[in-house]
């Protein structure tokens, strides 16, 4: 038995979103494709269609951003047959670069919102946990050796957390990560074998931690996909204050899925090195993620 770890990443661009943050939604095996399956038949049950037919994700921006929201929250809620025929015309004509009329800008909209709650239902229903780490946006790295070859500290955090869960667990731990540019994503897994191979606790990790992660196109991964949506509502939505993780939220998007995020979070209770107990969050806020030392959030 493993657990599935899909990941994503969110305002790496470090323009519009509050935070840059990589982390995702992990699925124990045997879950993996009922959960998939259950996704399918929410999305078609939304917008009467799967969006991959008309070249589309379901991505947190794509769902959720200030447009879709708007255009949910411009006419009453429409029932099911009228969001679907609406919504199918929307991308039909979308396809076709036919103007959409209103009502059907607005069962589209809708659409969008309810897939999005949907998506946190079955993650619910599935035992899914979510973990992340969040750094503020615009962080540079220093110019070091350092920095440039080895694992980010909020990275190595994401990770301890994963680990303690599996092992709890006493099932394996995989990583599967949207596939995004070629020599980014090398890098990336040369810092992962540095860390796991290099550093003690990296090595201790690798006991429970596949150290080798495998890569997937988001368009062609459904659970990647999720964890791109549970990224963005977390960086829009999610704030814990006493950690001065405190930056600008959408209110709808805060209001809608926070309490989510909160619910799905992995959270257990682990032992300092003096012994004495401490809480362990699935999300890290990390300050200074290129810092010495541990953050008060970490």
């Amino acid at each position: 038995m493993s657990w599935l770890l899909f990941m994503d990443e969110s305002g790496h661009d470090h323009k519009q979103m509050p935070y840059e943050v990589r982390g995702g939604i992990a699925l124990q095996d045997r879950k993996a494709w009922p959960f998939i399956r259950a996704v399918a038949s929410l999305e078609e049950n939304c917008f009467g269609v799967r969006l991959a037919d008309f070249k589309k994700e379901f991505k947190g921006s794509k769902l959720l951003d200030k447009d879709r929201i708007k255009w949910a929250e411009q006419g009453p809620p429409q029932g099911d047959a009228e969001r679907k025929r609406n919504a199918r015309a929307f991308l039909s004509k979308g396809l076709q670069k036919q103007p959409q009329r209103r009502d059907e800008f607005t069962g589209y909209g809708q659409a969008c919102l309810e897939l999005a709650r949907g998506i946190f239902r079955l993650l619910r229903d599935h035992d899914a946990k979510l973990f992340a780490s969040v750094i503020p946006r615009g962080v540079k790295p220093p110019e070091t050796f350092e920095a440039k070859e080895y694992l980010r500290k909020d990275h190595v955090f994401l990770l301890e957390r994963f680990y303690h869960f599996v092992r709890k667990q006493q099932e394996q731990g995989l990583i599967v990560m949207d596939q995004v540019e070629e020599q980014n994503d090398i890098r990336f897994v040369r810092k992962l074998e540095r860390y796991f191979v290099r550093t003690n606790k990296g090595a201790q990790r690798a006991d429970w931690i596949v150290p080798a992660p495998f890569f997937s196109s988001s368009y062609l991964s459904i659970p990647i996909q999720v964890a791109d949506v549970c990224i963005y509502c977390l960086n829009w939505g999610f704030r814990r204050p006493q950690w001065n993780m405190d930056a600008e939220t959408r209110s709808r998007i805060e209001q809608d899925f926070s309490g989510w995020i909160k619910r799905l979070e992995f959270r257990q209770k682990t032992k300092n090195a003096d012994g004495t107990l401490k809480n362990l969050f699935g999300i890290a806020f990390v300050q200074n993620p290129y810092g010495s030392g541990r953050d008060r959030s970490a």
